[in-house]
C-alpha cells in the first residue's frame, strides 16, 4: 500500500520532531515502503494530504496530536467530496491530548499505534462537516472526525491554544486549567439550536458538543454512547447552571456520568443548526473542532456517513 507519513515535528512539545527518524524507521517496518513529509505551519498537513491522495497514495498516517489528525482528515476532501473513500487514515498519536484514539480504545504512544496499523481492523467511519463564520467574518468550511462544540468549550480551546506553555503540558492538565480560567469570565449566551426535526429550542448554552467520537478536552468523556460509524451525531446540550454547581460536577464529565444531570440533554441527529439570538450579537460564540478554533456561530454541523476508511 502506497503510504505517506505526515509528521508534525512540533507535536508533543517538539519531541516528535526530535524522534522523527526513529518514528519513520519503525513505521516503515510495519507499513513497508514509506514516504515522509514534515509539516511546517498551520494547515500544512491538509495541503500535503490532499496532494498525496490526488497523486495516488493509498494510506495516510497522521503523526502528531489531535490537531494533526484534524488537518489530515480535512485533506481527505477536495471541493466538497472525499478524494478516495477507500484510502486509509491511520495515526501515530504523539501529541499531548489523544482524544480521538480513546474512542477506538487505542493506547498512547508509538508502539500501541504501530500495533494497530499492523493488526487493526479497517472500518468506514463518519466525518462531520462544519460550516461557520471565520474570525474575519467570512464563511468557512471544515471537517472533523471527533467532536466539534461551542460555548464554554470554545472559550477553553481559545485560551489553551493561546497559552504556548500549556501546549507542553498533558492534555488533561491544559484543559482543566483552561476550563477553570474560562469559567471565571464566561457568560452563557442564548442560542437557537435545531437538531433535525427532533429538537428546536432557544437554549442558554454552557457547552453544546456535536459528537462523532466520545472524548474531548484532554480525556473528558462528553458523549459516552457516541459511535463513529452509526451515521448520527450525539448532541450533548449542557444548559447554563450556577458556578458552584458547575464546579461540583466537573469530575462527572470525565466518566460520562454528567449525561444524567438534569441540566444536560442528549439528542441524536444528522444535522445541527446553531444560531445566536439577537441578544448575543457582538458577543461571538466560539467554536472548536477537534481542539482547533476555526471561528464562531452561526454554524451548521452535518454528518457524512462512512465517509473515510480508518485503520485503528
Amino acid at each position: 500500500m502506497k503510504t505517506l507519513a505526515v509528521i508534525n515535528p512540533r507535536s508533543a512539545g517538539g519531541r516528535t520532531g526530535r524522534d522523527a527518524e526513529q518514528i519513520a524507521r519503525r513505521l516503515s517496518e510495519v507499513s513497508g515502503p514509506l514516504t515522509v513529509a514534515l509539516t511546517s505551519g498551520p494547515l500544512d498537513a491538509t495541503r500535503i494530504t490532499t496532494r498525496a491522495l490526488l497523486e495516488g497514495f493509498e494510506r495516510i498516517v497522521a503523526v502528531g496530536g489531535d490537531g494533526t489528525i484534524n488537518e489530515v482528515v480535512n485533506g481527505f476532501f477536495h471541493e466538497g467530496e472525499a478524494i478516495n473513500p477507500e484510502a486509509e487514515l491511520s495515526l501515530l498519536n504523539m501529541g499531548t491530548g489523544g482524544d480521538f484514539r480513546k474512542t477506538f480504545e487505542m493506547g498512547a504512544g508509538l508502539e500501541p499505534s504501530l500495533q494497530r496499523i499492523a493488526e487493526g481492523m479497517a472500518r468506514r467511519i463518519d466525518v462531520g462537516c462544519l460550516s461557520f463564520v471565520s474570525p474575519e467574518g467570512q464563511s468557512g468550511k471544515r471537517y472533523f472526525a471527533n467532536i466539534a462544540s461551542f460555548g464554554l468549550s470554545g472559550e477553553v480551546v481559545e485560551r489553551v491554544n493561546r497559552a504556548r506553555l500549556l501546549k507542553r503540558m498533558t492534555g488533561q492538565f491544559a484543559y482543566t486549567w483552561g476550563s477553570l480560567s474560562a469559567l471565571m469570565s464566561f457568560r452563557p449566551r442564548p442560542v437557537r439550536l435545531k437538531v433535525d426535526t427532533v429538537f428546536d429550542e432557544v437554549v442558554e448554552i454552557s457547552t453544546c458538543a456535536i459528537c462523532n467520537g466520545q472524548f474531548f478536552g484532554g480525556g473528558m468523556r462528553v458523549a459516552p454512547d457516541a459511535a463513529p460509524d452509526d451515521g448520527l451525531f450525539d448532541v450533548i446540550i449542557m444548559r447554563a447552571a450556577p458556578l458552584r454547581q458547575t464546579l461540583s460536577s466537573m469530575n462527572d464529565i470525565y466518566t460520562g456520568a454528567h449525561v444524567n444531570n438534569p441540566n444536560v440533554r442528549v439528542v441524536r441527529g444528522r444535522s445541527v443548526i446553531a444560531t445566536p439570538v439577537e441578544a448575543t450579537q457582538g458577543a461571538p460564540v466560539h467554536i472548536e473542532a477537534d481542539g482547533e478554533s476555526p471561528g464562531r456561530l452561526p454554524a451548521m454541523f452535518e454528518v457524512l456517513p462512512r465517509a473515510i476508511t480508518f485503520r485503528g
